[in-house]
Order: C-alpha cells, then structure tokens, then sequence
C-alpha cells in the first residue's frame, strides 16, 4: 500500500499546527530571529537614509562650490594672499558668482565686563555683501549685512555664535575688537562652510576702519558653472597669486562632505556583526526549540509512523515548523527594522528610505537560517522508527 502523498501546503500546515501547541517558546525563539533582521535592516535603511539626505543637501547647495585659502609660504610661515585675489578670480569666465572673508585678529564678547579669552571660540571675520550668494547660505533672523550696517559697526553672527553668546534679540550690542557692535542678523547652519556657523560676521569696509583690517583675503568663494569645476579648480590657484601659485590651497567643500559620510562605513560595519551575532543567536533558539519539539513529541512521531507517515513526511513537517517559526521572525524583524529607520529618519528630518532588496536580503537569510537550524532536528525526527518512538512515551 503506497503511503498517502503531502501536498506542500498539507506539510504547512502540519507545521503551524505544532507552532500552535507551544505559543510561548514559538514567540520567545521568533524573537531572536526578529531582533537579528530588524538590527541589520535598521543599520541598512539609516545608513540609506543618511545618504539619500546628504545627496538630497549637495543637491540643494550644489557641488560647484570651491574655497581658495593662502597656505605655506617657502619661509614656513603662512602665506597671504593678494588683496585683489577676489577680482581676478571673479574674471574666470565659467565663474558664476565669488565672495571673499578675511579672518581678523579681534575676539567678541557678550559685554565688556567678561575676561579676555572667555570668547566661547566665536572668530570674527570680515565678509563681502556677496557672500550669502556663493555658499548658499540664509539668514534666519534679522537681516544680511547691507551698505549701512557694512560700513558702521553691525555684525551678523553664525548660528553657533549666537548661541554661544546668548543673543536673544536683534539690536543687542556685543563688544567686538574693543568696539560697540550691533547684532543686526543671525544666519541658518551654513551645510558647506560650517567655519562660518561660529563666526561673528562684520562688513569689509566696517573692518578696515574700526577693526584695523589690511584688506587681505583669507579665503576666498567660488560658484563655477557645474560641468567646468574641475576645470575651473585647475587654474584658481595660479589665478589668485600669480606671484605663488605654490602657495594657495584649493578645496571643495561638497568633498569633506561625501569624505564624513565615507566614515560611516566601518560602523556601519561593525553594527551590522552586532545584528548577525543577534541573527545566530536566534537561529540557535529556532535550533533548540526544534530539538525539544522532537523530545516532546516522540509519541506523536511514533504514532504517525505506525499509520504509514514516511520519514520524508515526518522529516518535511519539522523544517516546516523551523521554516514557520523563522518566517514569523522574519515577518516581525522587518516591521521592527522598518519602524526604527522610519522614526530615526522622521526625528533626523531625512527622507525615509527602506531598500527593498535589503527587505528581501532579510527574509531571505531568515529562510535559510530556518532551513540550517531545523535541518538536524528533522532528519532526527525522521529517523526515529515507530516502535522506538512509541516505546518511550
């Protein structure tokens, strides 16, 4: 008499059957599975969504941004550039728009009162009306510097500045070089140039005359037409000290961006060993829970194979409840993992970016760490004959 043939969806649910008889220990083992697939998928979705944010920035400030600063002359010292490095980078044709800064030798107080050197590392640097345009920058209170507030004593402050010197309000005075300033603006984090979120920002003609400013750039920015930047950065340093074409260092901001991301990934590295230890630890519970199924069950083995179960079918009905028990593992990490990238991104601001590869990557390696962790016990299963089974029950 040829043995009644299992359909595949017989062999499940035969399997969720024995799931069923045992709750607790199903949730507990399906927990370890769901904890390894929601850490790996969490550390891919973040890792994603960081990324789809720092494209999302470059492509809002724009990757044709380029900084021109003096370096080290032959003597050792620092070098300086021309006072009229700024027109003649403004003559490059594919130049789009040039501003310059000049750091100045002056330190900004909250009041005249606070000790020197007390300064909360807030620079004070003299800036061209131009420069908002060229780093892409914008002003979140007050207003930009304009030709009054340039050549009289206003300042605008970074946003790290303002905080750090407590400004509350726009027309508050700080003492700046020994002078009475007034806060006339304070400005949005600056992504691309974040030396000017600490800076305390005066006028170019404010500085020269109050602050005893020499008119020397010490750094000078430039938006080229897109497709001529490197072709642009090529010729920036002769063009700005022709004199010393050696001593001028040419930089793009958007770089040191895609750079701090890069550094990224040996955490990401590490984080994702830490969700595949999680990930072996609950396949050694689908393992266990499978074991001990088949010590409980022996009756049940024994009984089956006096009715005509081949070993096949027994073996079959095992991994499918290890298959089970990972897939609702699976299920539950990938909801778990999706959650957490989803609230971290909405908390960071990012965009929300879930790979869908990742996803199925997730479901995959739980089918085969279903498939590893319930192989021993099946085939162990399987081979238990009827009257050994039965005989220990």
């Amino acid at each position: 008499m040829k043995p009644a043939r299992l359909s595949p969806a017989d062999q499940i649910r035969l399997g969720a059957a024995g799931l069923r008889s045992r709750p607790l220990r199903v949730v507990l083992s399906a927990l370890g599975i769901a904890i390894g697939i929601a850490a790996m998928l969490a550390v891919v979705g973040i890792s994603t969504s960081s990324r789809a944010e720092l494209q999302r920035t470059l492509d809002r400030l724009g990757t044709n941004l380029l900084t021109v600063a003096p370096g080290e002359a032959a003597s050792g010292q620092d070098a300086k550039l021309p006072m009229e490095a700024r027109a003649m980078v403004g003559r490059i044709a594919p130049v789009e728009s040039v501003s310059a800064t000049a750091e100045l030798d002056a330190s900004v107080y909250r009041n005249d009162h606070i000790p020197k050197g007390q300064t909360g590392s807030v620079s004070v640097v003299a800036a061209e009306a131009g420069l908002l345009r060229a780093v892409g920058g914008t002003v979140h209170r007050g207003a930009w510097l304009d030709p009054a507030t340039a050549t009289y004593p206003g300042v605008v402050l970074g946003a790290t500045a303002a905080r750090r010197l407590d400004v509350p309000k726009m027309g508050v005075r700080v003492w700046l070089g020994g002078e009475w300033y007034s806060v006339v603006g304070v400005l949005d984090p600056v992504a691309l140039t974040p030396e000017l979120d600490s800076a305390a920002l005066v006028g170019w003609a404010s500085a020269t005359t109050y602050l005893g400013f020499d008119g020397h750039p010490t750094t000078i920015y430039v938006r080229a037409v897109e497709s001529q930047v490197a072709a642009v950065r090529a010729v920036l340093g002769r063009t700005a000290n022709p004199e010393a074409p050696n001593e001028v260092r040419v930089s793009r901001p958007s770089d040191a961006l895609a750079a701090k991301q890069a550094t990224d990934t040996a955490l990401r590295g590490m984080l994702l060993g830490l969700g595949a230890v999680a990930l072996l630890v609950g396949g050694v519970g689908v393992a266990n829970t499978m074991v001990i199924s088949v010590l409980e069950r022996r009756g049940e083995i024994g009984l089956r194979r006096s009715l005509g179960a081949t070993r096949g079918q027994i073996r079959g009905q095992f991994l499918a409840e290890a298959l089970l028990l990972s897939v609702l593992g699976g299920a539950g990490g990938t909801v778990l993992g999706s959650a957490v990238t989803g609230g971290y991104a909405a908390l960071q601001g990012w965009p929300i970016v879930v790979p869908p590869l990742a996803m199925a990557a997730g479901l995959g390696v739980t089918l085969l760490v279903g498939a590893v962790a319930g192989l021993y016990p099946a085939v162990r299963a399987a081979r238990l004959s009827p009257t050994e089974a039965l005989a220990t029950t």
